[in-house]
């Protein structure tokens, strides 16, 4: 600094020591054009250089995400073994002799019909009945069903099936 090459500057108890830079040459406009030039060239460099390497990033965390081969071997034998104990699993229940028939399912499928609409009839003269017993009972409708014993469906958390 005493010998003018740096220049020092005293900020408080701090001093900040810089190049002088009226001693370095001053460039002309068309070195300033030529390095303004160079640096966009070099900043589309950089861009360029950039995407190539967020595309190159990409594919291999694509590669590392995928299988490798012996992984993909491993893959395949545990799929066979699946599907050989699948097609085993239908030939036994092909081959097996207890089979409803369609008759048989329709049937079930009519008892259970005729019992369900047995069942919202009875539900609904019963309904009926207590509520016209309730017109006349002076507590309220929970303790009139504890005092004679009634359990409800809704007690049970039962449902009548959706009728088909």
């Amino acid at each position: 600094a005493q010998q003018g090459r740096v220049r020092e500057k005293a900020y408080g108890k701090q001093k900040i020591y810089f190049a002088d830079q009226e001693q370095l040459p001053a460039a002309s406009e068309s070195e300033l054009r030529g390095l303004d030039g160079e640096i966009a060239a070099l900043s589309t460099k950089v861009q360029a250089l950039q995407q190539s390497c967020r595309q190159m990033e990409a594919e291999l965390k694509d590669l590392n995400s995928s299988m490798t081969t012996s992984e993909m071997a491993g893959e395949i034998k545990e799929l066979r073994k699946d599907c050989a104990s699948y097609a085993e699993k239908l030939e036994r229940i092909k081959s097996a002799t207890n089979h409803v028939t369609p008759e048989e399912k329709e049937k079930v499928c009519s008892e259970q019909k005729l019992y369900c609409k047995e069942w919202r009839r009875r539900k609904r003269m019963a309904t009926e009945l207590l509520e016209a017993i309730l017109e006349g009972y002076p507590k309220s409708k929970k303790q009139f069903f504890e005092e004679v014993g009634i359990e409800t469906d809704e007690d049970h958390n039962v449902t009548l099936p959706a009728a088909v």
